[in-house]
């Protein structure tokens, strides 16, 4: 099963901001919607913010919202997540997925992942 590939972690202080990217070789993104996860040893995977297969729909976690940004670049085969204002609690691995294409429109709950996860990227975020 194809999997997108993550970058742009890394540490970073409180309040600065950090640019993730996430693209896949062999996967056309634009068939899908897509979303970010972020996961910590404590933590399940949780959803962070998604993007529908058209891009006019956004939703985002309570904890992000006015934070974070989703985007994504069909013509790039990319998917990007601006983060700024960054808290400790957002100290996580983040991972990018193609979700269903019919997901995404009304709210982030229960998306279907339809990809294998791929490796993730780190984001630490000192105080």
């Amino acid at each position: 099963v194809q999997h997108p590939v993550e970058s742009g972690g890394g540490l970073a202080q409180a309040g600065g901001s950090l640019t993730l990217s996430c693209t896949a070789s062999r996967l056309a993104l634009d068939d899908f919607a897509l979303a970010w996860f972020r996961q910590t040893p404590k933590n399940n995977r949780e959803e962070v913010a998604c993007i529908s297969f058209t891009g006019t729909t956004t939703h985002y976690r309570d904890s992000v919202k006015g934070r974070f940004t989703i985007s994504r670049d069909n013509a790039k085969n990319t998917l990007s997540l601006q983060m700024d204002r960054l808290k400790p609690e957002d100290t996580a691995t983040y991972y990018c997925a193609a979700v269903a294409r019919s997901e995404c429109k009304t709210t982030i709950q229960g998306l279907h992942v339809m990809t294998a996860w791929g490796p993730g990227t780190q984001v630490t975020v000192s105080s």
